[in-house]
């Protein structure tokens, strides 16, 4: 059997993880890939679990006779799935916690079997006065289904760490 000498080196680990507030830029356009293509099976599990009994996402007959013809996508399904698109790339593992949603906006509805890609820019970031080696990061998502078109956007205030606090927090 042969013995390759890598095998025994230690091997470089890349760890995936978002963006540490010194990392993030003010104005730059963060874009998510892949998107996300929702199903009936999102809508439905995301509406039940939730306790959502509105007609709108389970109700195909009754959707047909009202103003957009079909079923919608759960609004919220909508606004986790944008935020949850931008984890990876921009909070995963660096994020201290969320502290708020505003400005959520729904201008175009999103159905079933659409494609939905966000981007995210981020409008303003600052150190915590209270929290030594924190950051409060403000950014907007936007949503858009597969032809461009916006279909949420919101606002999201996050606490996140600065490099140096958390590789020493970690160290410790």
């Amino acid at each position: 059997m042969s013995t390759n000498s890598r095998d025994n080196e230690a091997r470089k680990v890349v760890e995936e993880r978002g963006l540490y507030f010194d990392e993030i830029e003010i104005e730059t356009v963060y874009a998510h890939k892949p998107g996300r293509t929702v199903t009936e099976t999102d809508n439905v599990l995301f509406t039940t679990m939730t306790m959502n009994t509105q007609a709108l996402h389970l109700d195909a007959a009754w959707s047909e006779c009202q103003p957009f013809g079909q079923r919608l996508m759960n609004s919220m399904f909508t606004l986790a799935t944008m935020v949850g698109q931008s984890v990876a790339q921009l909070t995963q593992g660096t994020i201290v916690a969320q502290l708020g949603l505003t400005d959520v906006m729904f201008p175009h509805p999103l159905y079933q079997g659409d494609t939905l890609y966000t981007e995210t820019v981020v409008t303003a970031k600052r150190l915590s006065s209270s929290r030594p080696g924190q950051g409060i990061v403000t950014m907007t998502h936007t949503g858009r289904n597969q032809n461009g078109t916006v279909v949420a956007s919101a606002s999201r205030t996050c606490l996140m760490w600065t490099r140096e606090a958390h590789v020493e927090g970690a160290q410790k």
